[in-house]
């Protein structure tokens, strides 16, 4: 079965300057480091309930031209969902059962650029226009599955959740829901606001899909990526760390959810919307 998220993939122009950005934004450094066959280099962020991969072209090689053919045409940001399971086959059976034609699992491996330390897994992918244009993949961690390590105050710990634009939200509820199994927590549309939003809850974060309801209904247009909230304890601190690594960005105000307070990255994130939030505990 699903078991979370176990990654998200954040396509970068270049490896180097890409980890920087990140180190600087999630306030901690990145947990691995791997050239990847056919022209690419992987890094790797290690969260609490997820993990960040950042991708970009490297070297000489088909899968280097490509990303940076995706690129040019695109500019950086989010590409995939990369959803987690505890056995694999078994899922890839169900989702046979239900109509999302996936792909053959396939056995994974990388071995790190420094440490020479080695993970593998087993993945398979679900077609695009199954998941209403969202790259997604199931993956199953194997031998050499990182460790969490433990986040300052004033660093992200976790994912909160990521947010998807459809302008198909019957189809967004049948595959995230029905076909892949995740758990709807709500659905709600709020007018003030102009929007629908319908959440699902996987691995203690949340994948919200929203619809703008001055936009019509359209099963012809692909979903999009819109951003990520990432969660903090500390959020004074994480404002004062963020403003003093020179990142633009907005003052602490109350969020939506009660005893919630975020602010806004205003850019510098490689096209990904970001805000930051924690909650209040009692």
């Amino acid at each position: 079965m699903i078991t979370g998220l176990d990654h998200l993939v954040l396509l970068c122009p270049e490896i180097v300057s890409g980890v920087a950005v990140y180190e600087r934004l999630l306030g901690r450094k990145a947990d691995w480091r791997a050239e990847v066959e056919g022209g690419g280099a992987s890094a790797l962020f290690r969260l609490g309930n997820t993990s960040l991969e950042l991708l970009a072209p490297a070297g000489e090689g088909l899968r280097g031209q490509r990303l940076a053919e995706l690129i040019e045409a695109k500019g950086p940001g989010l590409t995939t969902l990369a959803f987690g399971s505890d056995g694999l086959v078994a899922d890839r059976e169900t989702f046979v059962r239900r109509g999302l034609e996936p792909g053959d699992i396939t056995s994974g491996h990388s071995r790190h650029a420094e440490t020479g330390a080695e993970r593998r897994w087993q993945s398979l992918r679900l077609p695009d226009e199954k998941a209403g244009g969202i790259k997604v993949f199931v993956v199953e961690p194997g031998e050499g599955a990182l460790a969490l390590a433990p986040a300052a105050a004033d660093a992200v710990h976790g994912l909160d959740h990521a947010v998807v634009n459809t302008a198909a939200p019957d189809r967004a509820l049948a595959f995230y829901g029905a076909k892949l199994g995740l758990r709807l927590a709500m659905d709600r549309t709020n007018p003030d606001w102009g929007v629908r939003l319908i959440f699902f809850r996987t691995g203690g974060l949340t994948i919200e899909i929203a619809r703008r309801l001055s936009e019509p209904e359209d099963t012809g247009r692909p979903d999009t990526f819109w951003g990520l909230t990432w969660a903090v304890k500390d959020i004074e601190a994480a404002h004062t760390r963020l403003s003093a690594s020179g990142f633009d960005i907005s003052e602490i105000r109350k969020g939506r959810k009660p005893g919630s307070r975020v602010f806004t990255i205003r850019n510098g994130t490689m096209n990904v919307p970001t805000l930051f939030i924690a909650h209040e505990t009692v």
